[in-house]
């Protein structure tokens, strides 16, 4: 494989790749012309020459080019030739000239910092986006499925009707098979309609049997259970974006394209629904690009990783571990010496490759180096050197959260039956569960916005409590700038008994130069949830709630706030579905485990997960239950 960036790459296979020659495609908003690569020679090694084409009319020469372009191009999936993306105010080229085919049954998660471009690429793949520059083509014939971030569903259906549309010509087949079946009882039937009809239901039964149709039924609900939507009957105007989601996400699953085009498919979803999701994928024979900050999932999944850094497409063969080594030896080589940025991706390397015992012993050392964590404070390097700092509150005593017998009901739902629970010192806990469980309204009751139905819950006299939620992204003001937002106004901001320059401070969460200039009402969801992160933790408590912290914000980002939490001398309570992130910074799990029965659990993600096998058994919870309410 070619090692230049400006070269295309073909996922999945070596063995054959674009070389650059010249010709003319139009751009698609206009009559102007682009220089772009066309001619495609097959094999490493065995390069065919370029035929001669001197004395050749230009109509003739351009002609033999598009033929050979075109039968080259039939067998990718899809094909990127050129492709450059320029915002439209012309601020930014956010692609740049990216060249790349796609091989049926590639594998291929695409990374990258907020802002570079992910999405935009899929929207252009998806046909969402014709504003662009250079050629984006699907393979003739293909279905290509396309999930955004926010997907629009009809809100007059149905779940059960939006879902169904996913299978209506599978549906149509074996309504064709069961018509034709009783005809054949005819006793009217002639030898020759007999044998047509007969005909028909062989060439049916084919279809039915090359798709699995007999199982269409089972595999619909199996889809459903699996990915918690919403009950068929449900309203889709009725639902929650988390719920249209996953609703859409099983629509997109059960249409079988041949290609999947997915913009954070893991968001919503939670554990055993993205291990769910990962086996799906695994055992699908299409072509998936997907985006993710999900880490497990990318290393699960993926055969190829595409990093989309200032404009460019970098591939790398290999899951997201493999992905950490290659970036770490490019990031040596660009520059020789470390940068703060370039030892937590080493620290990141170093944690997964250690063994499963080693991860969980690493965040339970962080109960006996309490002390050790509140005198570090902010060693100037870090505080100077671009990554998150969480500054301590004021020292913990040795209660920070009691829970008791807790009980608490929504409407005629058990959500928690009995809980009880002591979150010590520098403990980070991890709150896991199916959607529905519980899990924010849990924090909701321990930060004081919501009262139990029964039992206790004791905050520790020296607890200074910060909480960072899903919805507090609303209470942004979207006429300021990040700078305003986050800053106030003033120069520099208060960390615990330390200061920084804000704009240091704003460079920490991503925003550098003109980003911090940038109105909150025109940034991403990532974008916020980065503004709403950097004005929470600068607070300086000393226990963290924070409500699903990984949803939409890029690697970079997020491996710095593990690294703050990982430094942090404080406690936290971490709502997550990111078992990358929970395996790597928790030292509990305080887990729904259905029947409204909550388990409290010494160790991280992994651990807990091979407990709960030992205690429960393989099989998962598939939609999450309820206790029977009964007043007490």
């Amino acid at each position: 494989m070619m090692s230049s960036r400006s070269s295309t790459y073909s996922f999945f296979t070596e063995v054959d790749s674009f070389l650059l020659r010249t010709s003319t495609i139009k751009r698609c908003t206009s009559t102007t012309s682009v220089k772009v690569p066309t001619t495609v020679l097959f094999g490493k090694k065995n390069k065919r020459k370029q035929q001669n084409s001197r004395g050749q009319p230009a109509q003739e020469k351009q002609s033999v080019q598009d033929q050979r372009f075109d039968a080259a191009t039939r067998q990718f999936m899809f094909t990127l030739v050129g492709l450059t993306k320029i915002l439209p105010d012309k601020s930014k080229k956010i692609l740049d000239n990216i060249n790349l085919s796609f091989y049926p049954g590639a594998k291929i998660g695409i990374v990258g910092l907020n802002g570079s471009g992910k999405s935009t690429l899929l929207k252009i793949m998806a046909g969402v986006d014709s504003e662009y520059d250079g050629l984006a083509r699907p393979l003739p014939g293909a279905k290509i499925g396309y999930l955004p971030q926010e997907p629009s569903l009809d809100e007059f259906e149905t779940v059960q009707e939006a879902i169904d549309q996913a299978v209506q010509s599978s549906r149509d087949i074996l309504d064709q098979y069961n018509e034709l079946s009783l005809k054949l009882a005819d006793p009217d039937l002639s030898d020759s309609q007999m044998q047509e009809t007969m005909d028909k239901i062989e060439s049916l039964t084919n279809k039915i049997d090359a798709g699995n149709l007999w199982e269409l039924d089972r595999v619909v609900e199996r889809a459903m259970d699996s990915l918690r939507v919403p009950p068929g009957d449900a309203s889709i105007k009725t639902l929650s974006g988390g719920e249209k989601r996953r609703t859409a996400l099983c629509q997109l699953l059960l249409g079988s394209p041949d290609m999947i085009l997915a913009d954070e498919p893991t968001n919503d979803l939670d554990a055993e629904s993205v291990a769910w999701l990962e086996q799906f994928l695994d055992q699908y024979a299409g072509t998936v690009v997907c985006i993710t900050h999900d880490r497990y999932f990318l290393n699960n999944v993926a055969g190829w990783i595409l990093e989309l850094d200032r404009g460019k497409g970098i591939p790398h063969e290999g899951n997201y571990e493999s992905f950490l080594e290659a970036k770490t030896k490019r990031l040596e080589e660009e520059q020789k010496q470390q940068s703060a940025a370039d030892k937590a991706v080493a620290n990141e390397l170093e944690w997964i490759r250690s063994n499963p015992k080693a991860k969980g012993n690493k965040s339970k050392a962080r109960l006996s180096r309490y002390d050790e964590l509140l005198v570090a404070a902010a060693p100037k390097e870090l505080r100077n050197a671009g990554q998150i700092y969480i500054p301590p509150g004021p020292r913990l005593g040795n209660e920070v959260i009691e829970v008791k017998n807790l009980r608490k009901s929504f409407g005629d739902r058990l959500l928690i039956d009995d809980l009880s629970f002591s979150l010590p010192p520098a403990g980070i806990v991890g709150v896991v569960g199916p959607n529905g469980a519980g899990k924010s309204t849990l924090i909701n009751m321990l930060i004081g916005k919501e009262q139990p139905d029964s039992g206790t819950i004791k905050i520790g006299e020296t607890v200074k409590l910060v909480s960072v939620g899903q919805k507090q992204m609303e209470d942004l003001d979207p006429s300021k700038t990040v700078f305003e937002e986050i800053s106030e106004g003033l120069d520099e901001i208060e960390l615990g008994t330390q200061s920084v320059a804000s704009r240091a401070y704003l460079s920490w969460f991503g925003f550098k130069g003109q980003s911090q200039q940038a109105k909150v009402e025109n940034l991403s969801g990532g974008e916020r949830s980065r503004v709403q992160l950097a004005k929470l933790l600068k607070a300086g408590g000393n226990l963290l709630c924070l409500d699903e912290p990984s949803n939409n914000i890029d690697e970079k980002v997020l491996r710095s706030l593990e690294e703050g939490l990982l430094n942090f001398a404080g406690s936290a309570l971490v709502v997550s579905h990111d078992r990358y992130m929970l395996d790597r910074i928790c030292s509990h799990i305080l887990a729904c485990e259905g029947d409204s029965k909550w388990f409290f659990f010494p160790g991280n993600y992994a651990e807990y997960e091979a407990n709960k096998v030992q205690r429960l058994g393989e099989q998962s919870i598939k939609r999450i239950t309820y206790a029977p309410l009964v007043n007490v």
